[in-house]
């Protein structure tokens, strides 16, 4: 999916998300696993926070998105910070001409943008060709909990100076998906007005125990899957699931 107008707004929106969370999680799971290379393929990295977060810290990074303008916001965080990091545009169900990385990491729940299981299979599949033998997937989804409980038929809204939206969320098409309607008003410090634009967003996630057999069958070891950033099974109200697997 693209998401247009957006990808301006992004950051603004997710000026609270836990990237230093995720940095550390990496590493954690890097360590706990042996996995001492640095070569890391950030896939559906948005606007880059988390590709130049890890480039800090002296990875080797690539960043992939679909949108053509979450990466033009990613390439110019790069040039600001004088950091060197590889973006491309590429869909995350057919990757090409990626291999040898020591880690792929998918977060901030992007995998749950693909809406079919052939989707999440076939990018199961070309993250396993993207890695070297005994690299790392690492990966977040949205619970079941967390989409038809915390999600569906709920509405979220913030009054902020720059940024204001309205956030309605619905019962989606397949079970366990949501849909996002999504209306912004942006400040427009030219003509003193606010411009609305309105965003569709959809997501689905799956049981844990379907991942789980899908990664398998990509060719992976998958380790036990934890939830919330802690080093615990995921309970019946556990909000993000994350998966550390092993490519065989």
């Amino acid at each position: 999916m693209s998401y247009e107008d957006f990808a301006y707004v992004y950051d603004v929106l997710m000026e609270d998300a836990p990237y230093a969370d995720w940095l550390r999680w990496i590493k954690a799971q890097q360590q706990q696993y042996g996995i001492t290379g640095r070569r890391i393929l950030d896939l559906a990295c948005g606007t880059g926070e988390l590709s130049v977060h890890l480039a800090r810290e002296g990875y080797d990074v690539t960043g992939v998105d679909l949108s053509e303008n979450m990466l033009a916001v990613a390439s110019e965080k790069a040039l600001v910070e004088s950091l060197y990091i590889v973006f491309l545009q590429q869909n995350m169900c057919m990757l090409e001409g990626l291999h040898d990385f020591d880690i792929v990491a998918v977060f901030c729940d992007s995998l749950n943008y693909l809406e079919t299981e052939s989707e999440v299979k076939e990018t199961f599949r070309h993250v396993y060709g993207a890695l070297r033998p005994g690299g790392m997937f690492l990966f977040d989804v949205h619970s079941i909990y967390k989409i038809d409980r915390l999600f569906q038929n709920h509405t979220f809204a913030d009054n902020g100076d720059d940024v204001s939206y309205i956030w309605n969320s619905f019962p989606g098409a397949y079970p366990h998906s949501v849909e996002h309607e999504l209306s912004f008003f942006v400040f427009d410090e030219k003509t003193g007005l606010y411009e609305r634009f309105d965003e569709l967003h959809k997501q689905r996630t799956f049981p844990v125990e379907t991942y789980g057999k899908w990664l398998r069958e990509a060719g992976f070891e998958v380790k036990s899957p934890t939830a919330d950033f802690k080093a615990e099974a995921p309970g019946p109200e556990s909000e993000r699931i994350f998966f550390t697997c092993i490519k065989r």
